[in-house]
């Protein structure tokens, strides 16, 4: 389910970036935090196509503050030479990227109610995963852990979900993740300690970082397409 090349960088080793370049062109993308959820979730079986492009936006507007880059470098050398046609041609590229980041940035404008509309639908999904390889499936269950552990959250929805699991079964039916808890817990992390720290769903905290940053990144990418 999650054992693709994709989603091996979408660990806790993603830390705070997805990308960032010196040309004042590059198209940047704040924490990478929402992205990295995205991409532990996009792989459930039965994920709605769109959630894989709404990610994908992110890697998009990278690709095209590259392009700014290496496309500067032939609006300097037309410039230098006075030749007509590599200044037509690189005016031409400015203009496509143009659209590009715009297109960008309204997806990113709608994507915080477009995202909840889409995990939404996962829950179900994601849930029963968890119940089937949580605690049975190495790569799966490490991936939710370092999830878990970065982004300070509990299962999917909360620690309800690994009720079930391998892992829950194999414990003594009372435990769950120790991150289903607060750090100041001591000893396992049970139904009663797991009620009382009351730690937020990942999807929570995924909708949280998407409403956090959509709406500035989409006004940067605006602001730097109308420099352009």
């Amino acid at each position: 389910m999650f054992l693709n090349s994709d989603y091996l960088h979408l660990s806790s080793s993603s830390h705070h970036a997805v990308g960032r370049c010196s040309h004042p062109g590059c198209g940047s993308v704040g924490e990478g935090g929402q992205w990295s959820l995205l991409g532990l979730v996009e792989e459930v079986d039965g994920a709605p196509s769109g959630l894989s492009q709404l990610a994908n936006v992110a890697y998009l507007l990278i690709a095209v503050g590259a392009v700014l880059l290496l496309i500067g470098f032939l609006g300097c050398c037309g410039a230098v030479k006075e030749s007509r046609c590599m200044l037509l041609t690189f005016f031409s590229i400015v203009l496509i990227l143009f659209l590009v980041e715009v297109a960008g940035a309204v997806v990113l404008f709608v994507f915080d109610g477009l995202a909840e509309d889409l995990l939404g639908q996962l829950e179900g999904e994601v849930k029963q995963s968890i119940k089937k390889q949580y605690g049975w499936t190495e790569g799966f269950t490490s991936l939710w852990n370092a999830t878990m552990e970065e982004f300070t959250c509990c299962g999917y929805k909360n620690y309800t979900d690994f009720e079930g699991s391998p892992f829950f079964n194999e414990q003594g039916m009372d435990v769950y993740p120790q991150t289903c808890c607060n750090q100041t817990t001591v000893g396992v992390c049970n139904t009663i300690e797991a009620e009382r720290s009351n730690v937020d769903g990942c999807l929570q905290r995924l909708l949280q970082l998407i409403e956090e940053n959509a709406v500035i990144i989409a006004a940067v990418i605006l602001g730097i397409a109308a420099l352009e």
